[in-house]
C-alpha cells in the first residue's frame, strides 16, 4: 500500500507519462473507448485519435454530450471509428443524421450499470483529470456522470492531467495507479457561456419560479429557460439542488445565499450533481469546493434517490408536446435530435418526491412563430421521450397546464390554453375532430396578464391563489355550484337552479377581458369562490356578481374579489358597478357598502339595486400589462 507522503506513487506517475500519441498508439484495433463527457472532454487525446491513431480500424467510440470537437466522426475515417451517442450533441448530429454515428435511447440513470454489467462494454476510457493529490489522487473534476463506471469496469485508462481541471468533493477521485497512461497538458476547459434569456424565456422563468417554494430542491438543465428560472429566486430561501448538470446559475444562487441546502432531506448542505457546463468562473468556484457533491448518474438520476429529497422541483425541456400530455424531446422533424438524458429519470422522481413538482417547460412557438410547439399529434418519426402518464406540469410563455390527474378533454384544454394564441383555433378544431373536446367548444381567449394571479393572505391566516378563470376550470367551476346550499345557489342567481350543465359554465368562463371579466379564488385545486362582471356599453358599469363555496363563506373571500376586481374595472377605464343584491344578503351588502365605492341604492321586492361608482375613472390603459408575445 501507499501510504500518506510517500514518494512510491510519485515515481510510478512519473513511469506513465505520455505524449498524446504514444498514448494513442496503445490502443489496439476493435476495441469500444469511452469518451469524457462535457467539459471534461480530453481534447489533446480526441485529436490524436485522428491523426495519429492510424493503426486503428473498427473502433466504436462511445460518450454523452461533448463540448469539443468530434473530430473522429468526420467523413472518409468510418472503417477507422464509429461513433454510439449515448445523447447527441451538436458536434456529431450530422454523423447521425447521415447514417456515419449511432444513437441509444437510454435513460441516464441505467448507463453506468450497462458499463458494470459489460452490456456495453468499455475497453479504454479517456478521462480528463486534475494534478494528483499528496496521496497520488487525481480528481474527474467536472464531469463524473457515467465517467466514474467507464474507469472502473474498463481494461485500460488514459488521462490527461490538466491543472485546469478543478479538484472536486464526492465521488470524483481516483489514483494514478489505476491510469495507464498519463498525458500532461495544460489549456484552458472548454467552456459554455451562459445564454441571455429573451422575452419569452423570462416569461417562462416566471411561471415556474411561481411554483417553487422556500426549501425546495432544484433540477435544472442548461439553457436560456433554466437561466431564466435561476433568476427568478433571488429572493427564495434555503433552496438546494440535486441535478445532473450545473450551470453558472446555481454558483450565483449559492453566493447569493438562496442556495444553502439546509432543508434538504438527502445529503442536506450539499450540492449533488453529476457533471458541470458553465464559465471558467464556475470551474473555478468549484475548485476544492466543499460544498459540492460530485456523483456518477446512477445515484444522482436514480428516481428513487431523486425522491429522497422532499418538494423537488424537476424542470425539463421539451421540443413539443401534443394535446394528450405526451413530451417529444429528442427528435426533430423525425430524425434524432438530442436523447432522452434524464428527463424522465427526474420527472419520475420528483413525481414521487413528498411535494415534489415534475415540470416540462417549451416556449409555445418555433420557427419564430411559424410553428406550435403544443401540437394534436406528433408528426412521422417523432419519438415520445416521456408518456402522458408521467407528465404533470406543462409550463410555456402563456402560463402554467397542470394535467394530473386530469382527463383527456381537461388535458386538451389546458394545454390550449397555454399555447400561442394564434394557433388555439386549429387547435380547437383538431381536438373536436379527435373527440378530445365538447362538439361546441369555444376557443380560449388571450390569456390574461400572468402577473394579475397573486397569493393572499386571509385574516385566519390562510393562503389562496386570485387568478383569473380559465376556460380549464369549467368543471372544478361546475363542482363548485352543485355543492352550494340552496340558500347560497338562490342568492347567486335569484332562482333555484338545480343544474348547471356544460352551455352555461362555458359562458362564465369564456370571457374578453374588455367586456367580461371574472377572477376565482383558489385553495389548493378546489375554486373556493368566484366573482364575475359583464360590463353594459350604454352605461360603462359592469354588472358584477359573486359566489362563495358554504364552508368558505366569512373568511374574507367576497371582500378580496371586491377589492381584485375593482382594480380590474379601474384599469380598463370603468364607471363602476352594478349589482342586484337580495335584501336579505346582509354579508354581500356589507361588502360593497364597505368597498369605497360611491354608493346608490333603490329597493324593489326585496331586491337592492345597487349602483357604485368609482371617483375618477382611469381610461389610458385597458390592460394593466399586455399579454406575453412569442
Amino acid at each position: 500500500m501507499t501510504g500518506s507522503g510517500s514518494t512510491e506513487w510519485r515515481e510510478r506517475f512519473a513511469s506513465k507519462v505520455a505524449t498524446p500519441e504514444e498514448a494513442v498508439r496503445s490502443i489496439a484495433r476493435g476495441r469500444r473507448i469511452l469518451i469524457g463527457s462535457g467539459a471534461a472532454e480530453p481534447c489533446r487525446l480526441v485529436a490524436a485519435l485522428v491523426t495519429h491513431g492510424t493503426h486503428l480500424a473498427d473502433n466504436e467510440i462511445v460518450h454523452l454530450l461533448t463540448l469539443g470537437e468530434a473530430p473522429y466522426v468526420k467523413p472518409g475515417l468510418e472503417h477507422r471509428f464509429r461513433h454510439t451517442a449515448f445523447f447527441i450533441g451538436e458536434n456529431v448530429r450530422e454523423a447521425v443524421h447521415d447514417g456515419r454515428a449511432d444513437f441509444m435511447p437510454v435513460f441516464l440513470s441505467e448507463i453506468p450499470e450497462l458499463i458494470r454489467s459489460r452490456r456495453v462494454r468499455i475497453d479504454v476510457a479517456l478521462i480528463h483529470v486534475s494534478p494528483p493529490d499528496r496521496h497520488g489522487c487525481v480528481s474527474l473534476g467536472v464531469s463524473v456522470d457515467v465517467v466514474r463506471a467507464a474507469i472502473d469496469s474498463a481494461e485500460m485508462v488514459i488521462a490527461e492531467v490538466n491543472p485546469n481541471m478543478p479538484r472536486t468533493h464526492g465521488d470524483s477521485f481516483l489514483h494514478v495507479d489505476r491510469i495507464a497512461h498519463l498525458v500532461p497538458v495544460d489549456y484552458p476547459l472548454p467552456e459554455r457561456v451562459p445564454e441571455a434569456p429573451d422575452d419569452v424565456a423570462r416569461q417562462i422563468g416566471k411561471h415556474i419560479a411561481s411554483l417553487i417554494p422556500d426549501g425546495a430542491t432544484l433540477q435544472t438543465g442548461i439553457g436560456t429557460i433554466p437561466n431564466a428560472v435561476l433568476a427568478e429566486l433571488g429572493n427564495r430561501h434555503d433552496l438546494g439542488v440535486h441535478t445532473e448538470m450545473m450551470s453558472d446559475g446555481v454558483m450565483k444562487l449559492a453566493r447569493a445565499g438562496v442556495l444553502t441546502g439546509r432543508k434538504k432531506t438527502l445529503l442536506p448542505g450539499k450540492i449533488v450533481t453529476s457533471f458541470m457546463m458553465g464559465s471558467r468562473e464556475l470551474y473555478d468556484w468549484a475548485d476544492d469546493n466543499p460544498l459540492i457533491e460530485m456523483r456518477p448518474s446512477s445515484f444522482t438520476n436514480d428516481p428513487f434517490t431523486i425522491a429522497r429529497n422532499e418538494r423537488m422541483i424537476a424542470i425539463n425541456s421539451a421540443l413539443a408536446v401534443d394535446l394528450t400530455g405526451q413530451v417529444a424531446a429528442d427528435t426533430l422533424l423525425g430524425r434524432f435530435f438530442s436523447g432522452i438524458g434524464g428527463q424522465v429519470d427526474f420527472i419520475r422522481g420528483a413525481a414521487r418526491s413528498p411535494g415534489g413538482r415534475p415540470i416540462i417547460a417549451l416556449p409555445s412557438t418555433a420557427k419564430g412563430g411559424k410553428v406550435s410547439r403544443i401540437q394534436p399529434a406528433f408528426e412521422a418519426g417523432a419519438g415520445v421521450v416521456t408518456s402522458r402518464g408521467d407528465v404533470r406540469t406543462v409550463v410555456t410563455e402563456f402560463g402554467v397546464a397542470d394535467l394530473w390527474g386530469k382527463n383527456i378533454r381537461e388535458r386538451a384544454m389546458a394545454l390550449i390554453e397555454i399555447a400561442h394564441p394564434d394557433f388555439r383555433p386549429d387547435l380547437i378544431a383538431a381536438a373536436k375532430q379527435r373527440r378530445y373536446v365538447f362538439a361546441d367548444q369555444r376557443v380560449p381567449r388571450a390569456r390574461f396578464p400572468w402577473d394579475e394571479a397573486t397569493r393572499e393572505r386571509l385574516p385566519d391566516g390562510r393562503e389562496v391563489t386570485v387568478r383569473p378563470v380559465r376556460m380549464s376550470d369549467e368543471e372544478t367551476l361546475q363542482d363548485l355550484f352543485y355543492r352550494l346550499s340552496d340558500e347560497s345557489t338562490y342568492r347567486r342567481f335569484l332562482a333555484h337552479k338545480r343544474t348547471h350543465p356544460h352551455q352555461e359554465i362555458q359562458e362564465l368562463v369564456d370571457l374578453d377581458y374588455e367586456r367580461s371579466m371574472a377572477m376565482v379564488v383558489c385553495a389548493g385545486d378546489e375554486i373556493a369562490a368566484m366573482a364575475r362582471y359583464d360590463v353594459d356599453p350604454a352605461t360603462d358599469l359592469a354588472e358584477i356578481a359573486f359566489v362563495v363555496r358554504d364552508e368558505w363563506q366569512g373568511k374574507g373571500l367576497g371582500t378580496l374579489l371586491m377589492r381584485r376586481m375593482t382594480e380590474m374595472a379601474k384599469a380598463r377605464g370603468l364607471a363602476g358597478f352594478s349589482a342586484d343584491v337580495l335584501a336579505t344578503n346582509k354579508p354581500m351588502m356589507m361588502i360593497f357598502h364597505h368597498s369605497g365605492l360611491k354608493l346608490s341604492s333603490e329597493l324593489d321586492g326585496g331586491v337592492y339595486h345597487l349602483r357604485l361608482t368609482f371617483e375618477a375613472p382611469d381610461r389610458t390603459s385597458l390592460v394593466p400589462n399586455p399579454p406575453p408575445k412569442s
